[in-house]
């Protein structure tokens, strides 16, 4: 069955990357949560997607240009200003709140403009000690930073992003001992979706946001859709299921 995460946390409704947005993913029953990870200048991992901090709180500068003591008082929220402080988080506070949980967590690693070196080896750390080998997908537009990390665990699952469009997807996703593709979702063509299946390689589509898109992602049985609004995508499949289009 096609399996719901939620972008960034419920990130449509809720300050994104925030245990606010993360436990609202949770409380609606989304399949997994997808997130992104970097480093600060004490090399702390920490969620947040952008390489600065200007967008998503009331502060300005690079992530790596703070510690983590000093990034923690910029307010996460800042463009949802109704829903209070929120700090930016670890990703040890959440994996302390789903460790008990059946989500599976989409870790992004943004090493695509900064490769944050030693990011791999820290990430898989905390995955160790909280358990959660089997209840993580490792992403990220960095390949090279895909490969190092699965030297370092290659028992993980991974998955390769794109925004273009690679010929060959899934052969080439094969080739480099990859289990996942995850592309943009407008790239996926029937003939696509075909090549990517025959190779035997998993499909997760980002950022599947209306209607229209999240019926033509599920009549492809793309395995993961991304989105910003898992409650529309999960309604969606639940007709779906109701019907019998597609199996639980």
């Amino acid at each position: 069955m096609t399996k719901i995460f939620a972008h960034r946390g419920f990130k449509g409704y809720y300050p994104e990357n925030t245990l606010l947005a993360f436990k609202k993913a949770i409380d609606i029953g989304a399949d997994g949560i997808e997130l992104d990870v970097q480093l600060t200048r004490d090399k702390e991992i920490v969620i947040i997607h952008d390489e600065t901090i200007d967008r998503t709180t009331d502060g300005n500068g690079f992530v790596d240009d703070f510690d983590y003591k000093e990034l923690s008082k910029f307010n996460a929220s800042h463009n949802f200003p109704k829903h209070g402080f929120n700090k930016i988080p670890t990703l040890e506070e959440y994996f302390e709140l789903v460790k008990d949980t059946k989500i599976i967590t989409n870790i992004e690693l943004k090493t695509g403009k900064n490769e944050y070196i030693g990011i791999e080896e820290k990430v898989f750390n905390l995955i160790r000690k909280y358990n959660l080998e089997k209840k993580v997908i490792i992403s990220s537009f960095n390949h090279y930073s895909i490969l190092r990390m699965k030297k370092i665990a290659p028992s993980l699952k991974y998955g390769l992003l794109s925004e273009t469009w690679i010929v060959n997807a899934g052969k080439y996703t094969k080739n480099l001992g990859v289990q996942c593709c995850h592309p943009c979702y407008q790239n996926m063509t029937d003939n696509i979706v075909k090549e990517i299946k025959n190779e035997g390689i998993e499909i997760n589509v980002y950022t599947v946001n209306d209607e229209e898109s999240i019926r033509d992602m599920l009549n492809k049985k793309i395995d993961i859709i991304i989105g910003n609004y898992p409650d529309l995508a999960l309604k969606i499949r639940n007709e779906y299921l109701k019907k019998g289009d597609i199996n639980e």
